[in-house]
């Protein structure tokens, strides 16, 4: 479990860091935690879509599906929330 989490860390890590940023913002809409949460669900949880003892596929799953999600939920966020936590820190 943990080599499949450093790999979707490293898959997703510059969109882990906006999806954070706006979870933390006070103006982060409520669907966006229950979205969040659910992909954290879906990584954590052992029964996956296609079973991990499957060579390659078992990966695969996780290492396109996490990505897609977390892009789908930035990607609804408003416009100037998404300004906002899109600006680099100072």
């Amino acid at each position: 479990m943990w080599k499949r989490l450093s790999v979707l860390w490293t898959v997703v890590r510059g969109d882990a860091r906006l999806l954070w940023r706006a979870l933390r913002h006070p103006r982060a809409p409520g669907w966006l935690k229950v979205g969040t949460l659910a992909i954290v669900a879906y990584v954590l949880w052992p029964v996956d879509l296609v079973p991990d003892f499957i060579p390659f596929l078992g990966a695969v799953d996780d290492i396109v599906l996490v990505p897609l999600a977390i892009r789908f939920l930035l990607d609804r966020l408003p416009g100037a929330l998404r300004a906002e936590i899109s600006q680099p820190l100072a």
